[in-house]
């Protein structure tokens, strides 16, 4: 499933956000216009997938922080909401909306620290129906959900008010429309910030399994260009971006034993290889980037924040190709403050950047109405 709408209300610089997406989507915008904040919203929907939505809302800075800061950040009524549509691939036809609340201190009885993130409310619709049907339906710690045979079951004070319904009501067989949202959620993939020191996962050797994508933090890099050359002898793709971003050069994957390993041969220095370890800053971060856009099975949606950062102007070219083949077969997201970059994917794609800017304290997409509707 693809996302088809994203609507964000009181998180940091999102006052109310609402607004469709395509199969890429290009956001454009200066540093601190709230593009990132974007970004950290669609993680956020996630982390109520994986269960992890308070936790991560604390590493934040907590609910002070988080909340919009247009908002007095005491105050009662303080919210954060994150709803989000998911449409069937081939015919774009809605199939489900999840939408999960966030407040302050809760009612009794769910207790919880005085600033703890506190999951209020959620819900999860089926839109395939003649009318919407609510299958999930949470508030404070009852539950309610309606199984395979269309009962509805309770549960009364199931829930902490750091958890959320989504990630807690396991059932595959019971509830198999809410797995296969919650599945499609916890498969989405974000990549920013590289680390390239030299202790960075992407310079390390990798277990020798077979791997379909790229790891968040890139740390099965090497094993996932294994995959693609000795599994899946599938790497066109892959050699075509490499020979684009460093001409004359080719990506070396030996066959791996104890661990596998990647480096780099040059035209100019024949015969001797630069693995990991030695490579440039710009050009580990560049191969991260070709790692998880040409991966073997990619996953459903691909997020990418200022995938620019570090990279030579020789290569943004290259990488707005290896983006639009992308995207041929994925749901892809890109943030860059770099217009030469969503220039680049525009004009290879034909699909228009949409700016980010700030108004009044507030994120603002182009287009928007003063609702934070699109027009």
């Amino acid at each position: 499933m693809n996302i088809s709408r994203i609507k964000v209300s009181g998180y940091r610089s999102l006052r109310s956000i609402d607004f469709p997406l395509g199969g890429l989507n290009i956001f454009v915008g200066e540093n601190g216009t709230g593009k990132t904040n974007l970004y950290r919203s669609l993680q956020l929907i996630q982390s109520a997938a994986n269960g992890s939505l308070a936790q991560d809302l604390v590493r934040e800075g907590g609910m002070p922080s988080a909340i919009w800061a247009g908002v007095s950040k005491l105050a009662g009524k303080s919210r954060i909401i994150l709803t989000v549509e998911l449409s069937e691939r081939e015919t774009n036809q809605r199939c489900f909306r999840y939408e999960c609340e966030i407040g302050f201190v809760a009612p009794p009885p769910s207790p919880a620290f005085p600033l703890e993130p506190q999951i209020r409310t959620e819900s999860l619709i089926n839109l395939q129906c003649r009318r919407p049907l609510t299958l999930l339906h949470r508030r404070n710690a009852f539950m309610s959900a309606v199984d395979n045979e269309g009962v509805e079951q309770d549960k009364m004070n199931f829930l902490l008010s750091s958890e959320t319904a989504l990630a807690s009501l396991r059932d595959t067989r019971r509830y198999p429309d809410l797995d296969a949202v919650r599945a499609t959620l916890q498969a989405w993939r974000f990549y920013h910030e590289f680390r390239t020191d030299r202790d960075a996962p992407l310079r390390r050797p990798s277990l020798p399994i077979t791997s379909s994508a790229l790891d968040s933090d890139g740390g099965n890099l090497a094993a996932v260009f294994a995959t693609l050359r000795h599994i899946r002898q599938e790497t066109v793709d892959l050699d075509i971006a490499v020979a684009d971003a460093f001409p004359g050069a080719r990506l070396i994957v030996p066959f791996p034993e104890k661990s596998a390993t990647f480096g780099l041969e040059y035209l100019e220095y024949p015969g001797r290889l630069f693995d990991a370890s030695e490579l440039s800053d710009g050009t580990v971060r560049f191969l991260a980037l070709a790692g998880a856009l040409n991966a073997y099975r990619l996953p459903p949606f691909i997020a990418l924040n200022e995938p620019e950062s570090s990279l030579h102007p020789n290569l943004l070219r290259p990488l707005a190709k290896m983006i639009q083949k992308a995207a041929t077969k994925t749901q892809v997201w890109v943030v860059t403050h770099s217009e030469v970059l969503s220039n680049e994917i525009s004009n290879q794609t034909s699909v228009p950047s949409v700016n980010v800017f700030k108004k009044d304290g507030q994120t603002w997409l182009e287009g928007l109405s003063m609702l934070g509707h699109y027009k």
